[in-house]
């Protein structure tokens, strides 16, 4: 899975647009960022900026931002409506995919470590990263603001984790640490303003007072007419979407709205959302209704069209969900060619594309030919009695022939780690020594290749059982011809696991992958006899 990081820096500068966008293109000029928001506040003086990247670049992107406001901003001359005690005031870093919130802490201190050393600036860690349970909420940490910092860095309990101890009065304190995901996220009430804070009472956690909390937890919110939209709105923050998802906080809305006689006409996400977030709406609203839907494409429009979230606004999954936003097109030079050109590329006078390729292409036909009868036998009247069955194969097969595609080019890459190390210098014991390790690993790594593509492969089996038992007999022999080209693929790539596996040293690692593979390969022979022999009864 891709490593993505969101960092949301807030500057206090609202005011210069020469200076705003001079942050942001320091950020866009940073390799593997993407800038997605650039949201200035003219009364508040601020701006926040949201991007995202991978766990180095994230940090590059946070510091290019820095370095331009160390230059451009002068604290001792800001005023704005909203609590401040930096020039950069807060940096918070979000997992998004692929990384943990540990592995935000890490970062979060890695750009500390380097800010105040680059910078010459001090910095607080707050949220998951804190040290100190008294400088974990924001809030807490910047109280005084900015005029009481000078006397509240006398005190020891304030000193900075990063940087110098005594008040750089151009710069202020910045406060950096990690956090959850924070959704921003309006429901359209048909009502007032005072209707739509009299449900966001209901509804947030701290609701009216301590003797009268709300029922959502980890919910900010408020209500408030929109002028714009001639409709009222629940506005709220979902501090983390896991305990509180989109969806709940929609249906909760429409659930309060429904005992005040008011309509509920869609919802807005302010700003990007995660993927993970939409899918559990579209899952939640599938189970209710009772709906099959297993492309990831067709769920988010069933979430979309669930909340009305292209209601004020159109909803470009594109431009709203943060993995689509970051996504580069596949490198897949093979396995975008057409049937022709890939053929034509393996019998060509070269190494590669080679077995390794051709087996995960096979295997992909494999459990393509599966999910293609599973899918022909699925919504056909005559075949209600085993819909069931299909609904449980086809998300499988569907997924594993997705998996398998990439897998025919990764092995056609998977030697360049080892030929990297074939090029490295072998004129001490030293170098050697070097050399070897890295021919080692590349070798490792070229024999995980063919060894996914058989761990792929095989999940397929279970699914193609029933599409043989229960699917459309008609389709017969596409599940063979299926069930035959999996195993083939399976037993191909052993081929390119046992041929790599002759230069491992490693012979604790030997035995246990060879075990594996051979297991692997033995399943797949007796899983495509049990297939033939389904087909046959």
């Amino acid at each position: 899975m891709k490593k993505i990081i969101e960092c949301v820096p807030n500057f206090s500068e609202g005011r210069d647009p020469e200076i705003i966008e001079a942050i942001a293109e320091a950020i866009r000029n940073v390799k593997g960022c993407s800038l997605i928001d650039v949201d200035p506040g003219r009364s508040t003086n601020r701006t926040v900026y949201t991007f995202v990247g991978g766990p180095e670049s994230i940090i590059e992107g946070a510091l290019a931002a820095a370095r331009v406001a160390r230059e451009r901003i002068d604290m001792r001359k800001h005023g704005g409506e909203h609590p401040r005690f930096g020039a950069m005031d807060v940096c918070p870093f979000v997992p998004v995919a692929g990384v943990t919130m540990a592995g935000c802490v890490e970062i979060a201190k890695n750009f500390a470590a380097r800010a105040a050393q680059e910078l010459k600036i001090p910095l607080y860690l707050y949220e998951e990263a804190a040290e100190h349970d008294y400088r974990r909420k924001l809030p807490d940490v910047r109280a005084g603001e900015y005029e009481g910092l000078a006397e509240k860095l006398q005190d020891p309990r304030w000193k900075p984790d990063f940087g110098p101890t005594d008040f750089v009065p151009e710069w202020g304190i910045t406060a950096t640490g990690a956090r959850k995901f924070l959704i921003a996220y309006n429901v359209n009430i048909l009502g007032t303003s005072n209707q739509a804070h009299r449900i966001a009472l209901n509804l947030r956690e701290a609701g009216r007072g301590e003797d009268s909390p709300g029922s959502l937890k980890e919910v900010k919110g408020m209500g408030w007419f929109v002028d714009e939209y001639n409709l009222a709105q629940v506005t709220v923050n979902l501090n983390d979407y896991q305990v509180t998802p989109i969806h709940v906080m929609y249906e909760e809305a429409k659930k309060e709205a429904a005992a005040l006689n008011l309509a509920v006409t869609g919802s807005e996400i302010v700003g990007v959302v995660p993927l993970e977030a939409m899918l559990m709406a579209a899952d939640y609203y599938i189970e209710k209704e009772g709906l099959f839907i297993y492309q990831e494409d067709q769920k988010i429009r069933l979430a979309v069209e669930r909340m009305g979230l292209n209601s004020v606004a159109p909803f470009k999954p594109e431009e709203k969900i943060i993995e689509y936003i970051v996504a580069e097109e596949p490198d897949e030079p093979l396995a975008g060619m057409s049937v022709r050109e890939f053929i034509e590329e393996i019998a060509a006078r070269s190494s590669a594309p080679g077995g390794g390729s051709a087996s995960a292409a096979v295997a992909a036909i494999g459990s393509g030919l599966g999910s293609m009868v599973a899918k022909l036998t699925w919504g056909v009247r005559k075949f209600e009695g085993v819909q069931p069955k299909m609904m449980e194969a086809i998300p499988v097969l569907h997924e594993v022939t997705q998996k398998l595609i990439p897998m025919i080019d990764a092995d056609t890459s998977a030697f360049n780690e080892y030929m990297e190390g074939l090029r490295m210098p072998k004129n001490s014991e030293a170098e050697k020594k070097a050399r070897t390790a890295k021919m080692q690993a590349g070798l490792k790594t070229a024999i995980q290749v063919p060894l996914t593509t058989m761990r792929l492969a095989d999940s397929a089996w279970d699914a193609l059982n029933l599409v043989a038992e229960y699917g459309n007999p008609a389709s017969k022999s596409d599940t063979q011809v299926g069930a035959r080209s999996l195993e083939t693929g399976i037993w191909g790539a052993y081929q390119n696991v046992l041929i790599n596996m002759e230069g491992i040293k490693d012979e604790e690692y030997r035995q246990a992958t060879l075990a594996e593979a051979e297991q692997l390969t033995l399943r797949a022979k007796e899983q495509c006899e049990k297939v033939l022999n389904l087909l046959e009864h």
